[in-house]
């Protein structure tokens, strides 16, 4: 923890890179984790309804799971995301690259987050392009439809479908800018995102993650706990 501390003292633009163990100690489940969702049982694996084919041939399943397992909005920001709305208000923390889709940074008052995979509290009608809240879907019946008839899709990003280039040259160009990279809470194996690593040509490349990653002989210091409970410990 002293090296962690020693490393944001001397550090002038830190990038958080988070993933789905970010939001696990807001009561959000991972995917990968033994308790994750994909060690669950469903009538299909959540890769394959998490998917463009499965969200086009069988919507109703989709939006089924959809609600049960993705739509946490009783969630509450935890102490990591607490910890980086600090860094940032004194001007440490340039930009927070997410892969999670819950909103919880911003919920928290981060205010530079680029959301990799979109986000559940945007959703669309995919005819008219009107606009609707994560409440709308979740207190919705089988499949949410517009007044236009249209139906209304999560503005997230699904398995067969590629990232937005607006937000990710924007994480790119953050990455690539920062002195200091905090990846933390990402088994490193969902790609592209965790390709984007690569363009950090910084001083410090610190990993927190709760389980060993691909990554952690690369990096210059790695911390094995919970995201929260270690940037808890920050002093800023």
């Amino acid at each position: 923890m002293n090296n962690l501390q020693s490393i944001i003292n001397t550090s002038k633009s830190i990038v958080f890179f988070g993933g789905a163990g970010v939001s696990t100690e807001s009561g959000i489940p991972d995917f990968r984790s033994v308790d994750g969702l994909y060690n669950q049982k469903y009538d299909y694996p959540p890769e394959e309804i998490l998917s463009h084919s499965f969200f086009t041939s069988s919507t109703e399943e989709f939006y089924r799971f959809y609600r049960d397992k993705m739509l946490c909005l009783d969630a509450k920001p935890n102490k990591a995301h607490i910890k980086l709305v600090e860094l940032e208000q004194k001007g440490l923390l340039k930009a927070i690259v997410t892969q999670n889709i819950d909103g919880l940074h911003q919920l928290a008052g981060s205010k530079n987050v680029y959301e990799l995979h979109g986000s559940v509290h945007r959703n669309y009608c995919m005819n008219c392009h009107k606009k609707f809240d994560a409440e709308f879907m979740l207190n919705s019946k089988d499949i949410p439809k517009c007044s236009c008839g249209g139906i209304i899709k999560p503005d997230v990003v699904l398995y067969e479908e590629g990232l937005d280039n607006a937000i990710i040259n924007c994480a790119l160009s953050a990455i690539s800018n920062c002195d200091t990279l905090i990846i933390a809470g990402t088994s490193l194996t969902v790609y592209p995102a965790a390709g984007f690593i690569r363009y950090f040509r910084g001083k410090n490349l610190v990993l927190i993650n709760r389980d060993k990653t691909p990554m952690d002989s690369s990096c210059d210091l790695v911390i094995h706990d919970k995201v929260g409970e270690v940037l808890d410990q920050i002093t800023v």
